[in-house]
C-alpha cells in the first residue's frame, strides 16, 4: 500500500535508538490535564497531578529535574567528548542520503549542522548516482520556522500522482505525532494559497482526485476515538470548508481508528478505508465511485497489491476455497477476481520452522519479501507468471539485516540497504532488469577491528530458547568485568535485527565496552506465534525471556550484575521498569526511554487504549489481576535496594505519554530511591528534532551507563 514520504526512520541507523512500537504516525498531544478514570484518581496516586502535560508545576517538576541530572552528567569530563563525537556522526556529510522514488525524481530529508530542523530537497536518478549529487531545495524547515515563529518539525509529505506536484504536507511543531497538514507545490515550492488546510490534530489524508480528498481529522466533538484518532472519514471537495465535507464512514469510538490509504496495481491506483478494530485487526475497503466495497479476508491479515494480484499474510489459519492455509504463509490471487467472489489463492511463501516474513514491498512487477532466518536477512525478489510465483534471491551479504528503502508502483527499480553491527550500512539500487550496484556505505564511524559477532541462546523459565546476539572484542576476556550493555524491545511483533551504530560503536565499543540484542517473545522474529506468545497473560514470558538472557550474559563470564546495563524504549521502557522491579539485583544501571510504566492509566493516556490488544484492559478486574502482578509503577517498592535508574522522555511526546516517565520518577523520590531524569521539551517519540538535541541526550545516557558500568 501506498504510504506517505516520512522521517520517522531518520538517524536511527546512526544512532541505534531503540525501537518504538509501530504505532501510526497520527496521534495528537493534548496540554490538558488528563482525566482520571473511576478505576484511579488523585486520592490513590498522588502524582497524577503529573499528567498535566504543560502545566506549572509539572514543568517546574521536570526543570528542576534537567537540571540536577544534566549538571552532574554533564561534569563528567566524558559527557563533551561523547557530545561532539556524537555530534560530529550526524552532522556527517558523508551519511547516506536515503532516497524516496517520487515521479521521475529522488527526494531525501537531511539535517547536518547548517540545517538544524532540515530540509527537503530532491534530485535526478543520474546526478544521485554520481560522487555529489545536486540536490534542490524544496523546502526549508529552519527558514519556514524562523519565519512563522514555530519549532516546525517535517512528518511526510504524499504526493499526487502522476505529475507528483501537489503534496499534502505534515509538519509538526517540536517532533510531537500531531500535524498541522497544508498543500504544497513542490514546482513552485511554495504552499498553495487557497489550498486545502488542516488545522493541527492527528489527521490523516488521501488523495482522491487532485481535487478532492479523504479526511480523517478531529471534526469536533465526538469524532475521535477512545484511542484518540479519527473515527469519521470524510470527502473534502477543493473551494469548499472543511465543514462542508461529507461523511464517507465512521467507525466505533472503542475502535483504534478510521484511516484511509491508497495503493497501486498494474495500471490502476486504489483508494481505500481501514477500519482499526483494535491494533491487530482491521476491516478493509476499497472505495470506488462513492461506493465502498469490502475486501473479504480475515481481520488480523495483511494485504499487499502487486500487478494485478491481491497478496495476503496469513497470522491466523485461514480456509478459504476449500483450502487452509497456515499462520505465516503469503497467498496471492488476482484482485479483480478476488472482489468478485472468487478464491482462487495460490501459495507465494511458506517460512520454515526459523524463517519468518519480516516485511513486503512491491515494485511494478515483482513483490519484494524480506526474509529473516533465525534472525539474519536475506530480501527474495518474486515474480507471478501464469498460474505460479517463482523468486531469486537479491545478491547481498550474509549474516545481517537487508531492508528495502523505497520502491515505485510504476517501475522495478528500487533501493535497498544491507547492515550488521561492525559492518557500515550499504545502499545498494536494483535497475529494471535486476542488476544490484551498490550506491554508498557509510564510512567506518568507529574501528571495528578485533569486534566479533556471536549469536548464543539462553534458556527461559518455560525452556524456551531465546536467542541473542553478542558484539565484543576477540581477545575479550570471560572475568565477569565487562561493561556491558543489553538492548531488548519484546512487543508489538517487532524484530530487532542486527545494524550498524555509529554511535554506540563510537562511544560504546571503542572504548571496549560489550554489547547485547536480545530476541524475546513479543517480538517478531519467528512469525506471529512468536509475538502471540507474549501477549495479555503470557506477558511475563517476555520478562523472563530477558531474565534469562541477562543471566546466560552474567553465567557465561561476560559480565556481572555490577557491570551489566540495560536499555529500552517504549515498549520497550516497560520492560525495563519491570526489569528493575522484579530483578533489581542483575543490573547496575537501567536506561529507560520514553516508557510505559503505569500500566494501571496506560489505557486512558494519550494513544494508549489502542495497545490492549497487546497488553489487556486494566479496567476489567479479570484482566487487572495479571496486568498488577508487572506493572513497575505498582510494583516499586520502598526499602528495596535498587540500581540507579536514568528515565528519558520528550515534553512533546504524544504517543506514550511523558506522566509515565515523571511520575515514576516522583514516586522513587518520595521513597529516597535516587535517580537521574531528563525530559528534551522536543523530541515527540523519541530523542530530539534537532541534532544537537539528539547529541546531547545520547552523550548524557552514555556518560550515565559508563559512569554506572565502570571505565569512567
Amino acid at each position: 500500500m501506498r504510504i506517505r514520504f516520512s522521517v520517522a526512520t531518520v538517524s536511527l541507523s546512526l544512532l541505534g535508538a531503540s525501537t518504538f512500537p509501530p504505532l501510526p504516525v497520527y496521534a495528537q498531544q493534548s496540554s490538558a490535564p488528563q482525566q482520571a478514570s473511576s478505576a484511579q484518581t488523585s486520592s490513590d496516586d498522588p502524582f497524577i497531578w503529573l499528567e498535566d502535560v504543560e502545566a506549572k508545576r509539572s514543568m517546574d517538576w521536570v526543570n528542576a529535574r534537567n537540571a540536577a541530572t544534566v549538571a552532574e552528567l554533564t561534569a563528567n569530563p566524558l559527557y563533551q567528548t561523547f557530545y561532539d563525537r556524537i555530534k560530529a556522526i550526524l552532522d556527517s556529510k558523508d551519511k547516506i542520503a536515503y532516497p524516496e522514488i517520487v515521479g521521475n525524481s529522488l527526494y531525501n530529508f537531511w539535517r547536518d549542522a547548517q540545517h538544524e530542523r532540515g530540509i527537503w530537497r530532491r534530485t535526478s536518478w543520474s546526478s544521485y548516482a554520481s560522487a555529489n549529487p545536486d540536490w534542490e531545495t524544496v523546502l526549508d524547515l529552519d527558514s519556514l520556522s524562523k519565519a512563522e515563529n514555530k519549532t516546525w518539525s517535517f512528518r511526510g509529505a504524499d504526493c499526487f500522482e502522476p505529475e507528483y506536484r501537489r503534496c499534502m504536507m505534515y509538519l509538526s511543531r517540536g517532533g510531537s505525532d500531531a500535524t498541522e497538514v497544508r498543500e504544497f507545490d513542490a514546482t513552485t515550492k511554495q504552499f498553495v494559497r487557497d489550498g486545502f488546510k488542516i488545522p493541527e490534530a492527528k489527521t490523516g489524508v488521501t488523495w482522491l482526485d487532485d481535487n478532492a480528498l479523504l479526511v480523517g481529522t478531529d471534526f469536533g466533538s465526538g469524532s475521535m476515538t477512545a484511542s484518540g484518532y479519527p473515527r469519521i472519514v470524510k470527502l473534502w471537495k477543493r473551494g469548499t470548508p472543511l465543514s462542508s465535507a461529507t461523511t464517507v464512514l465512521e467507525v466505533p469510538a472503542d475502535h483504534v481508528g478510521l484511516f484511509s490509504f491508497s495503493g497501486d496495481a498494474g495500471d490502476r491506483r486504489y483508494v481505500g478505508l481501514s477500519d482499526g478494530i483494535n491494533f491487530y485487526e482491521n476491516t478493509q475497503y476499497l472505495y470506488d465511485k462513492g461506493k465502498l466495497v469490502k475486501i473479504d479476508k480475515p481481520n488480523d491479515a495483511d494485504f499487499y497489491l502487486v500487478g494485478d494480484q491481491l497478496v495476503v499474510y496469513v497470522r491466523d489459519p485461514w480456509t478459504v476455497g476449500g483450502k487452509t492455509w497456515p499462520t505465516g504463509s503469503l497467498v496471492a490471487t488476482s484482485l479483480e477476481d478476488f472482489m468478485a467472489g472468487k478464491r482462487n489463492l495460490q501459495l507465494v511463501m511458506q517460512p520454515g520452522p526459523r524463517e519468518t516474513i519480516n516485511g513486503v514491498s512491491a515494485t511494478r512487477d515483482y513483490l519484494l519479501i524480506n526474509v529473516l532466518n533465525n534472525v539474519r536477512g536475506e530480501l527474495r525478489r518474486y515474480h507471478h507468471a501464469g498460474n505460479t510465483w517463482t523468486f531469486d534471491k537479491v545478491p547481498a551479504p550474509d549474516l545481517g539485516t537487508v531492508d528495502v528503502v523505497t520502491t515505485s508502483p510504476k517501475s522495478d527499480r528500487y533501493f535497498f540497504t544491507f547492515t550488521n553491527f561492525i559492518q557500515p550500512t550499504t545502499l545498494y539500487a536494483t535497475s529494471e532488469d535486476g542488476k544490484v550496484s551498490e550506491v554508498k556505505q557509510l564510512p567506518a564511524m568507529f574501528d571495528a577491528t578485533g569486534l566479533v559477532v556471536e549469536q548464543l541462546e539462553a534458556t527461559s523459565k518455560d525452556g524456551t530458547k531465546i536467542p541473542f546476539f553478542v558484539v565484543h572484542r576477540q581477545d575479550m576476556k570471560r572475568d565477569g568485568t565487562n561493561p556491558t550493555l543489553l538492548d531488548a524491545y519484546g512487543g508489538f511483533e517487532v524484530s530487532n535485527t542486527p545494524y550498524y551504530s555509529a554511535s554506540n560503536g563510537a562511544v560504546w565499543l571503542d572504548r571496549g565496552g560489550v554489547y547485547a540484542l536480545a530476541n524475546i517473545r513479543g517480538g517478531g522474529e519467528f512469525g506471529p506465534q512468536w509475538h502471540r506468545a507474549g501477549l495479555k497473560e503470557n506477558r511475563q514470558r517476555i520478562y523472563d525471556d530477558f531474565a534469562a538472557v541477562s543471566q546466560e550474559l552474567i553465567k557465561e563470564g561476560i559480565t556481572s550484575p555490577q557491570h551489566l546495563g540495560i536499555r529500552g524504549g517504549s515498549n520497550g521502557g516497560l520492560l525495563m521498569g519491570v526489569a528493575l522491579t522484579q530483578h533489581p539485583e542483575l543490573y547496575n544501571a537501567i536506561l529507560i526511554e520514553n516508557p510505559l510504566l503505569d500500566m494501571k492509566r496506560y489505557s486512558h493516556l494519550l494513544a494508549g487504549a489502542s495497545w490492549m490488544a497487546e497488553y489487556g484492559d486494566p479496567d476489567k478486574p479479570s484482566e487487572w489481576a495479571y496486568i498488577s502482578k508487572y506493572s513497575p509503577y505498582q510494583n516499586l517498592k520502598a526499602g528495596t535496594k535498587y540500581p540507579k535508574v536514568m528515565f528519558t522522555t520528550t515534553t512533546r511526546d504524544d504517543r506514550v505519554h511523558p506522566a509515565h516517565a515523571r511520575k515514576m520518577a516522583a514516586k522513587m523520590e518520595s521513597m529516597g530511591i535516587p535517580f537521574y531524569y531528563f525530559e528534551n521539551t522536543e523530541g515527540g517519540h523519541g530523542s530530539g528534532v534537532t541534532n544537537a538535541q539528539v547529541a546531547k541526550e545520547t552523550a548524557l545516557t552514555y556518560v550515565y551507563l559508563w559512569q554506572q558500568l565502570g571505565g569512567s
